[in-house]
C-alpha cells in the first residue's frame, strides 16, 4: 500500500511508532480489524433472512469503499472508477480479460468476464465441468458488479471468491448449497445456518501466532543476509542451505497472517461455508488461500503450490492453465508475474519456476513409482523429497523478496546457479511424459473436428444410409476415446 489517507497517518502515527511498523501497514491491520467487526455486525443484523438483497449490496460496497479511501485516500477512486469502466467493457466486449495492479479487482475483473464468456457464449458440452459450475448465465446489473469486486470484505486482501458463490451469500443460499470443484454440481443441505464462530476463533488464533513469529523471528533472519559477502565467502555449504531455508521460512508468517485474517473477516459475515464434512462438520474453507500445514510439510514443488495462495492458483488455471493452446506452464507463470507486478525479481522467480516445475514433474513421473512400497522406504523417499522441495522453493523465491534484478543475479552466483543448471539437465536426460491434460485436449479437439465434419455432410443432403454409417462410424469412434481416456 503505497498511499496512506491524511487523517489516518495522523490518528495512527504513534501506534505505528510503538510497534515499529510503517504506518500503511498498521492502517492495513486497523481496516481489517474494523472488516472484522463489521462482518459479525453484518451477519447479526444485515443476515440474508432479516434483509433485502439490495440492501446487503449497497452496505457491503459503502463499506468497502470507504475502507479503500482510509488506506488510500483519493487514489481509493481508482477502484469505483476501474470497476465501472471494466464492468463497461464486459458489457460491450463480452470477455476481454484485463490487466490492472489492483490485483484482487483484476482478478475478480477477469474472472467474471470468463464466467459470464462461458455461460452466455459458450456451449454447455465445450465446458469442463468446472467451468459449467461457475458459468454465469445472466449479465450482473452494475450494482451486484460493484459488490462483488469493491465489498468490504475482500477488498483490501481478498481473497478472490466466484462471482456465483458471493451472489449465493448475499441472497442466503450459502448456507443451503455448496458448490463442488470437481463435478461443478449444486450440493443441497437441509441443516440450518451453520455458525462461524469456531472457525473464526481458529483462524484468529493462526493470525496471532503468525504476526507474533513475523514481529521476531523475521527480523532475525533477513533474507538479505543471503547475499551477505562476508556470509558468502566463509559459510559452508550445509550453513548457506540452512539459513537460505530458515530465511524463507521466517518470511511466510506475514502472508499467513494477511491471508488468514482475510478468510476470517469473510466467515465472521456468514461467506465461505463449502458444505459439511463426513462426520457433519461444517467447512468453512471455501475460499481459504492456503493451508499452513501442507505448505511446510510439502514433499514436491506441485503439493506446495496447491497449498499457497490458493484462490490466485485456481484463478491461474482457470483464465489462463485450462484456455491455453500451447506451452500452458509457461503462458501460467509468465501471466502470474505481469499479475503480481513490474519488479524484475518477480520475472526472474517466476521464470525459475518454470524450469523448476518442468523438471520437479520430470523426475517424480520417472522415479515416484520405485518408491511407493515398502513404507520405509517411501519414508525415506519423502524425508528426501521434502529436503530438496524446501530448498528448491526457497532458492526460486529469493528474488521475489529482493526485488531487484543485482542483488538477485548476486545471490543465483553465490550459488553457481546450481539448481538452474540441475533442472536443465534433467528436461534434456529424462523422458517427459505428455500430460493428461494434453491428451484430452487433442481428443476433445478431434472429437470436435468429427462431429462438424459429420454435421456439414449431413447439412450437404446425404441420403439416410449414408448419414447412419457417419453416426455409426462417430459413436464407434466416440466409444473407443472414451475407453483410452478412462484407461
Amino acid at each position: 500500500m503505497a498511499t496512506t489517507s491524511t487523517t489516518g497517518s495522523t490518528l495512527l502515527q504513534p501506534l505505528s511508532n510503538a510497534v515499529q511498523l510503517p504506518i500503511d501497514q498498521v492502517n492495513f491491520v486497523v481496516c481489517q480489524l474494523f472488516a472484522l467487526l463489521a462482518a459479525v455486525w453484518f451477519r447479526t443484523y444485515l443476515h440474508s433472512s432479516k434483509t433485502s438483497s439490495f440492501i446487503r449490496h449497497v452496505v457491503a460496497t459503502l463499506l468497502g469503499l470507504y475502507l479503500a479511501f482510509f488506506c488510500f485516500g483519493w487514489y481509493a477512486l481508482h477502484f469505483l472508477v476501474q470497476s465501472g469502466i471494466s464492468y463497461c467493457i464486459i458489457i460491450v466486449a463480452g470477455v476481454e480479460s484485463m490487466h490492472h495492479p489492483m490485483m484482487i479487482i483484476t482478478q475478480k475483473i477477469t474472472s467474471l468476464a470468463y464466467e459470464i464468456h462461458d455461460g452466455m457464449f459458450r456451449k454447455d458440452e465445450e465446458l469442463t465441468p468446472s467451468q459449467r459450475g461457475l458459468a454465469v448465465r445472466r449479465m450482473p446489473s452494475l450494482l451486484e458488479y460493484v459488490s462483488y469486486t469493491c465489498n468490504f470484505m475482500g477488498i483490501l486482501a481478498g481473497p478472490l471468491c466466484s462471482y456465483k458463490d458471493y451472489i449465493a451469500f448475499i441472497e442466503g443460499r450459502a448456507s443451503h448449497m455448496a458448490q463442488s470443484s470437481e463435478n461443478g454440481k449444486e450440493e443441497q443441505h437441509g441443516k440450518a445456518d451453520p455458525s462461524p464462530n469456531a472457525a473464526v476463533t481458529e483462524k484468529l488464533l493462526v493470525c496471532g501466532l503468525s504476526l507474533l513469529i513475523h514481529l521476531t523471528i523475521s527480523n532475525m533472519l533477513p533474507v538479505e543476509y543471503n547475499i551477505d559477502e562476508k556470509f558468502q565467502a566463509t559459510a559452508s555449504w550445509p550453513t548457506k542451505a540452512t539459513y537460505l531455508y530458515a530465511s524463507l521460512m521466517a518470511a511466510r508468517p506475514k502472508y499467513y497472517f494477511a491471508w488468514t485474517l482475510a478468510d476470517a473477516i469473510n466467515n465472521a459475515a456468514g461467506f465461505g461455508f463449502r458444505g459439511y464434512d463426513k462426520n457433519g462438520v461444517a467447512r468453512w474453507d471455501l475460499i481459504s488461500n492456503l493451508r499452513i500445514q501442507q505448505i511446510e510439510m510439502s514433499t514436491s514443488f506441485k503439493m506446495f503450490l496447491d497449498n499457497w495462495n490458493i484462490q490466485t492458483a485456481l484463478w491461474l488455471k482457470r483464465v489462463c492453465y485450462e484456455r491455453a493452446t500451447f506451452s500452458p506452464t509457461i503462458q501460467t507463470f509468465f501471466l502470474s508475474a505481469i499479475w503480481h507486478g513490474v519488479y524484475p525479481g518477480y520475472y526472474l522467480t517466476f521464470l525459475t519456476g518454470v524450469l523448476m516445475t518442468l523438471a520437479a514433474r520430470a523426475v517424480r513421473n520417472n522415479f515416484r513409482h520405485y518408491f511407493v512400497e515398502p513404507p520405509q522406504l517411501k519414508l525415506f523417499y519423502d524425508i528426501i523429497t521434502w529436503a530438496v522441495t524446501q530448498i528448491t522453493i526457497s532458492y526460486t523465491v529469493v528474488p521475489f523478496v529482493l526485488l531487484s534484478i543485482k542483488p538477485s543475479f548476486t545471490f543465483y552466483s553465490s550459488w553457481y546457479y546450481c539448481l538452474h543448471i540441475c533442472s536443465i539437465l534433467v528436461l534434456l536426460l529424462l523422458p517427459v511424459k505428455k500430460s493428461q491434460r494434453r491428451k484430452s485436449t487433442q481428443e476433445n479437439v478431434q472429437l470436435s473436428r468429427d462431429k462438424k465434419f459429420d454435421e456439414r455432410e449431413n447439412s450437404l443432403g446425404q441420403n439416410s444410409f449414408s448419414t447412419m454409417n457417419n453416426v455409426c462410424n462417430q459413436n464407434r469412434d466416440t466409444g473407443s476415446r472414451h475407453s483410452a481416456l478412462t484407461q
